[in-house]
């Protein structure tokens, strides 16, 4: 039992120091899955003394009242016999107190320090820790007393602000509720009833403590509420009788406080048949075996939420990226690993992995074919062009055969505009080469990570691509001017062949400029064109595939890894600067999956030993 309750406060305790517990957060935490017994009850209703009880320490501070103004998360750890007690904060690491009247004391000053010397209260918990032999494994949670007026220096909210933190505390559904109630009060207007009630109608978490007792009056008993007749709880009230002031300011011992109150139930007619449940010693012993209980039917729930939360804390580390190396060396080299990421998820676009590469073949298989078509040769080849070129060509002899110069240059005024297509193939392919490229660094989770680098590495992979851009133009547009400046030689010897077919091979030398003739040329020409269009259509993408594409996906930020080499350490850690607040979770989030790991691990071993 001793060993469960333990590692429960164990973990409790990582989770405090982590800020991983959820008293003011919606959100379903480890510390809200592991049960935990919060102190409830009014103002001088006996809380304090029946901790101190439990502890067997004078610890806490005194005074009338409002004294607790801010929670107290009290984790009791049993220790080995003959050890020395001390006691730790969580706001004072490392620090060990064996003074129980500075821990009074620190508590007190801590409480001030978040409120100030007045009567306001705080949600913000102290988190305190005793090491003892003479305490049982326990985590408590001691909570300011519930009131029902505001005194002097206190807001009129300050009631309702109690109660909403009691609140906020009890009615979580792992929390027992541990109600205090003075026994000289009427249990009706008990505070700590009335709200358990409320949070808990059932009783099944609820265990209810009566203080007291022997300051009621001559002739008055609590048998029927010890006995469960007056209110029933669950489980059996417990009674305990709290150290007289007299005691308190005569620095009576809790040993000698829980022998007396032994000795006051053993020796009362009215309680003496309850007196082996009785006592703040049973109550601690009843509270421990309690919350072992409630401890191993969590664990299952327990389990799968830290299942889940690693899953999530895995996740969110994965996105936040690994932390960076802080030697020159090591930061080229994450540089690097980044940029080879970038430049895989760029190729598997070209490459039909990811999408976008189809794009390319589109321009190539519709949009410089539609281009091609759409040319429109009317104004080279119209009936005034053709006669003006071929008189041209002929000088001051009219052509004997054929007009040779006028066929040339009607063909090189005609392919000269192929020029547009092929630049507009280029340009399309650059176009589509930079969105893939912009693509690849919101897909590359390292680069969002740092900003400077991915803007350096966007503008090299845009530098690059306008180089190769340049390039292939050159070469796409040469295409076309080595088509103007050769003709295919075989297109032209069937020419006079065409013209015998046509039936009419003893024209007139002073018919040759007649339309029919004009337009015979113009066919011709016309037909030679189509012929080298058809070519071009599959060279120019040829060459733009060579150019750009396959140079992108084999050298596209080799200039950039040139610069990079020759970089400073101090302008590497520039590249690599990210946002100090992601630095910040990221090495939180670490520490925390290091928690829920453990906690994993002794929670597994714990459930295979049930």
């Amino acid at each position: 039992m001793d060993n469960l309750i333990s590692l429960v406060n164990k973990i409790q305790r990582a989770c405090t120091a982590l800020g991983d517990h959820g008293e003011a957060s919606a959100l379903p935490t480890l510390w809200d899955s592991l049960p935990a017994i919060a102190v409830v009850g009014g103002q001088s209703s006996g809380k304090s003394s029946v901790l101190e009880s439990v502890v067997g320490k004078d610890f806490l501070p005194r005074g009338s009242g409002i004294v607790t103004r801010r929670p107290l998360v009290l984790q009791l750890h049993k220790s080995d016999e003959g050890t020395r007690e001390y006691a730790e904060f969580l706001h004072l690491p490392r620090k060990r107190i064996t003074d129980f009247a500075a821990v009074r004391k620190e508590i007190q000053d801590e409480t001030d320090r978040e409120t100030g010397r007045t009567k306001q209260i705080s949600s913000v918990p102290i988190h305190l820790s005793i090491f003892s032999p003479n305490v049982v494994n326990l985590t408590l949670v001691d909570l300011p007393g519930l009131t029902k007026v505001a005194v002097e220096g206190q807001p009129e909210s300050i009631v309702q602000d109690i109660e909403n933190m009691v609140r906020s505390y009890i009615e979580k559904p792992n929390c027992i509720i541990l109600a205090i109630s003075p026994a000289n009060q009427d249990l009706a207007t008990s505070d700590a009833i009335k709200i358990s009630r409320e949070v808990d109608p059932t009783g099944e978490r609820t265990l209810g403590v009566l203080t007291k007792i022997d300051l009621m009056d001559k002739g008055t008993d609590a048998v029927d509420i010890l006995e469960g007749k007056s209110y029933r709880l669950k489980f059996p009230w417990v009674g305990v009788v709290n150290r007289s002031q007299a005691d308190i300011n005569k620095n009576v011992d809790m040993i000698a406080a829980r022998r007396r109150e032994r000795e006051y139930f053993a020796s009362t007619p009215e309680y003496r048949h309850l007196a082996h449940r009785m006592g703040s010693e049973h109550l601690a012993k009843m509270l421990s075996k309690h919350l072992e209980t409630v401890i191993k039917s969590r664990i299952p729930g327990i389990q799968s939420l830290i299942n889940k939360t690693i899953v999530e804390l895995e996740t969110e580390l994965s996105r936040l990226g690994r932390p960076i190396a802080a030697d020159a060396g090591g930061k080229l080299y994450s540089i690097m690993e980044i940029c080879r990421l970038f430049d895989q998820n760029f190729r598997e676009h070209l490459d039909g992995v990811r999408s976008g590469g189809d794009k390319v073949y589109n321009v190539f298989d519709n949009q410089l074919p539609a281009a091609l078509k759409r040319l429109q040769f009317d104004r080279q080849l119209s009936m005034e062009n053709i006669k003006k070129l071929i008189t041209e060509a002929d000088g001051y002899q009219p052509h004997l055969i054929a007009p040779e110069q006028g066929y040339r240059r009607l063909i090189e005024s005609t392919l000269v505009t192929i020029r547009g297509p092929a630049e507009a193939a280029v340009d399309a392919v650059h176009s589509i080469l930079k969105d893939l490229v912009h693509k690849a660094i919101s897909e590359t989770p390292e680069l969002k990570q740092y900003p400077g680098l991915r803007v350096e590495v966007g503008n090299a992979a845009i530098e690059s691509l306008d180089r190769m851009r340049d390039q292939s133009k050159k070469a796409a547009l040469q295409l076309v001017d080595m088509e103007c400046c050769y003709l295919t030689v075989e297109f032209f010897r069937k020419l006079p062949q065409d013209v015998e077919k046509g039936g009419n091979p003893t024209q007139s030398i002073f018919d040759r400029y007649h339309e029919t003739y004009l337009r015979r040329i113009g066919t011709t020409v016309l037909s030679y064109v189509n012929m080298v269009c058809a070519t071009l259509r599959h060279s120019i993408p040829k060459s733009i595939v060579y150019c750009q594409v396959r140079e992108a996906k084999r050298s596209l930020l080799d200039l950039f890894y040139t610069e990079l080499g020759k970089l400073e350490q101090k302008r590497l850690s520039a590249l690599l600067n990210e946002d100090p607040a992601v630095m910040e979770r990221r090495s939180a989030l670490a520490k925390r999956l290091e928690l829920y790991r453990s906690a994993q691990a002794e929670i597994d071993t714990v459930a295979w030993s049930k």
